[in-house]
């Protein structure tokens, strides 16, 4: 079966979370707030197996397993627009956008046969998938996969400081393995957020004190721009929290 499907106006998308690769985190860490999200699969979910392997795979105390998905986001409420969305929809950096972005509507974090129904539009999306749209995928297979296998490898490779990562985070705060197998019984799934600032210590290269110096601004304005919003009290509680652990890393708090 061939499906056809043209992005027409991008910006229509470009709100809410973003999954970002370990890569983009780092170089967007200046333009997006960043949080790490765990997405728990129960046993027997199509994606368990593909999940546990970029992610996590954790074994309950009655001995069933979860998958866990560990992304880092850009953290942006979902009724806020992409802060690199230009007031005519275009994307202010077309050319440096992250990986998510060039792979949309596809995504790695899924197997090349199980992408077709990311290819039906969402409400909001201004998407042409009538015959006059390119092909993009026959017969579960992507015809133009050059942004797949870049985003895909590099989920890849991000794998070994994840999986190392998750076990360590877990045997740290126990609390966190009650969350997850509490969210993961939920009918539609949930997710649990963490701090971005809880994977740097996992990051040997990276300089801590200079990631919190490009961070750091961007979650201060993203709390002036959650301030007195009821409805977005927990991000502005998150962000408060997450720059005052940033605030101690560069030694301003």
């Amino acid at each position: 079966m061939e499906r056809r499907f043209h992005c027409t106006q991008c910006g229509q998308c470009c709100k809410g979370w973003l999954p970002l690769t370990l890569e983009d985190a780092l170089s967007h860490a200046g333009r997006f707030p960043l949080a790490v999200i765990w997405s728990p699969l129960r046993q027997g979910a199509s994606l368990f197996d593909h999940t546990a392997r970029l992610g996590a795979r954790i074994t309950l105390g009655n001995g069933k397993e979860l998958a866990v998905r560990i992304a880092p986001t850009a953290y942006i409420p979902p009724v806020m627009d992409c802060p690199e969305l230009a007031d005519d929809g275009s994307c202010k950096i077309y050319d440096a956008r992250p990986s998510r972005c060039r792979t949309m509507p596809f995504s790695p974090y899924r197997g090349e046969d199980q992408q077709e129904d990311l290819l039906v539009p969402r409400d909001g999306w201004e998407c042409d998938v009538s015959d006059a749209a390119e092909p993009v995928y026959r017969d579960g297979k992507i015809l133009d996969r050059g942004d797949f296998d870049f985003e895909g490898a590099a989920l890849e490779r991000q794998a070994a400081i994840i999986q190392p990562y998750a076990d360590w985070l877990l045997q740290s705060v126990p609390s966190l393995l009650a969350e997850l197998t509490k969210v993961s019984k939920k009918r539609l799934g949930g997710h649990v957020v963490v701090s971005f600032v809880s994977l740097i210590p996992r990051m040997a290269d990276v300089d801590a004190a200079g990631f919190a110096a490009r961070q750091l601004p961007v979650l201060e304005r993203f709390l002036e721009m959650t301030a007195g919003k009821p409805a977005l009290r927990e991000y502005h509680q998150r962000y408060q929290e997450y720059a005052g652990e940033l605030a101690r890393i560069s030694g301003a708090g």
